[in-house]
């Protein structure tokens, strides 16, 4: 216990010590938002690792799709690496640095009025933002409690209300360099946690010839495959399918992500940061799925559900971890602090910004200059800590199904809306402003309604087919509406560059 506390200790005062380090640069707007757009390639990458893969993604997808698809869920991790990873730094992350270098744009709203010509859009985005991307961050707290519990013995509140305090001092001190640096450290972490604990846990049920033979000797309900578990592509490959679409393309829309490619300092950086970026998300994606995968060798620790006999997907990998030893559970414990606490900031920061520069500045508050507009994002900063806490605090004692539900969809309503208008956006210049409307509407309504009405039974394969279905309706709709003139290759100037 006590090495379990040192750890903790000396991680959170590592990140408060980088909150105070890294003040200076959050001076102006630019400075606090995007680190005065020279971030490098490694804190890139990094902050985009770790911002793409929280608790989230460790705890809660790799038990389930783990226990649902045995180790073929490892693609899901592989689809993050090489399509949400490699593949989105290729393909949006020089275009995107350049283009909203020429556009002036901070954030993505910013990016979608400028492009269009339409602050009805901007204001638009803005909104989708502030309302799907709030629960969102409150689903990072919900991984942490039953680890902590497990380790420590510390009720979830207590949990959710430290974590909501250490986040909130370091962002608001250091703006996006406090998180980026942070992002680095955790991600070190990540790196180093992930391989241990697989190590371990094979280690524990005979190596890894044991312990793929003990789970393709486990049956599938609903399956009539035998070793399923254990097969290449799983029970269920079209499922596995559309949560490798949603999990992989789905960060190609989101405003978190794609922000870490406004910020990189120069073109070279973005070459050397998809490497770095692939390699990060090649360890940490595809270690966690892959070690969710062997979640059945468990069953006998796992939580089920009383009424339904399913089982409760969040105490799969923590059943896992409970037979570690101490010292490797401090370092899980970190590792999953570190995951939650770098995509808390991420996601705090985009919301705070978002709704500072989009919707507030020019219309609430007419005269804002750059310091009252760093007052305002620090202070909605917090305000946005402490209502992700408190959604998720409600939920954990609520049986309101609501907002669980919403927490799902965010994916797939966020880049459902954003992933055609924003791709089109930087490469056609044949784009009408009624074709990112109709994203805007399919996304969000399409995702919203499944949640109400049920007509998609997966809301994992409902957000996939809202990704697919914008990347055809921008370009199908701007052929029968007219295009917003726009110069699509007009150089940079050199400085820039």
């Amino acid at each position: 216990m006590f090495a379990k506390i040192l750890m903790m200790v000396v991680f959170i005062a590592a990140v408060v010590a980088i909150g105070l380090k890294t003040r200076d640069s959050a001076g102006s707007v630019e400075g606090f938002v995007l680190g005065g757009r020279n971030v490098g390639p490694w804190l890139s990458a990094f902050a985009y690792g770790t911002s793409y893969f929280s608790a989230v993604i460790f705890v809660g997808y790799a038990g389930q799709f783990g226990w649902k698809y045995g180790i073929s869920a490892t693609w899901i991790g592989i689809g993050n690496a090489f399509v949400g990873s490699l593949l989105a730094w290729v393909v949006l992350g020089l275009r995107t640095r350049q283009m909203t270098h020429r556009l002036g744009s901070t954030t993505m709203p910013q990016f979608f009025g400028s492009r269009y010509g339409s602050e009805a859009l901007r204001v638009a985005s803005a909104a989708i933002i502030f309302v799907f991307l709030i629960p969102y961050t409150a689903s990072v707290y919900n991984g942490l409690s039953r680890l902590f519990e497990m380790a420590f013995g510390i009720d979830y509140t207590v949990c959710i209300i430290g974590m909501a305090i250490v986040t909130c001092v370091y962002v608001v001190l250091g703006g996006y360099m406090a998180t980026v640096v942070n992002d680095f450290v955790q991600g070190v972490v990540m790196l180093v946690g992930i391989i241990a604990i697989i190590g371990a846990a094979l280690a524990n049920n005979g190596g890894f010839m044991g312990a793929i033979t003990s789970l393709s000797q486990i049956p599938v309900e609903g399956s009539e495959m035998q070793g399923a578990l254990a097969g290449f592509f799983g029970p269920d490959p079209l499922n596995l399918l559309g949560v490798v679409i949603l999990t992989s393309l789905g960060t190609w829309g989101l405003p978190q992500m794609v922000g870490k490619f406004y910020a990189i300092k120069s073109d070279e950086a973005v070459k050397q940061g998809a490497i770095i970026s692939t390699f990060f998300a090649v360890i940490v994606a595809g270690g966690s799925y892959f070690l969710g995968g062997f979640g059945r060798l468990y069953a006998d620790q796992v939580t089920f559900n009383p009424t339904t006999g399913a089982p409760v997907y969040d105490s799969i990998v923590p059943s896992m971890l409970s037979t570690l030893p101490d010292l490797l559970i401090g370092l899980v414990i970190v590792l999953v602090l570190s995951a939650s606490m770098s995509t808390l900031s991420s996601l705090v920061l985009t919301s705070s910004s978002t709704l500072t520069i989009d919707l507030i500045k020019g219309r609430v508050v007419k005269d804002m200059d750059d310091k009252k507009q760093l007052l305002c994002m620090r202070g909605l900063l917090v305000a946005f800590v402490v209502l992700s806490a408190a959604i998720a605090l409600w939920q954990y004692t609520s049986p309101v199904n609501f907002i669980a539900q919403l927490m799902g969809i965010s994916w797939g309503a966020l880049a459902g809306a954003f992933l055609g208008p924003f791709i089109w956006g930087l490469y056609s210049a044949r784009v009408s402003r009624a074709a990112v409307w109709a994203s805007f509407i399919c996304g969000v309504g399409l995702t919203t309604a499944n949640m109400f009405i049920g007509f998609i039974a997966s809301p994992v394969n409902c957000g996939a087919i809202a990704m697919l279905l914008s990347l055809i309706i921008v370009p199908v709709v701007s052929l029968f509406t007219p295009a917003v003139p726009f110069e699509l290759d007009q150089p940079l100037d050199p400085r820039e560059v």
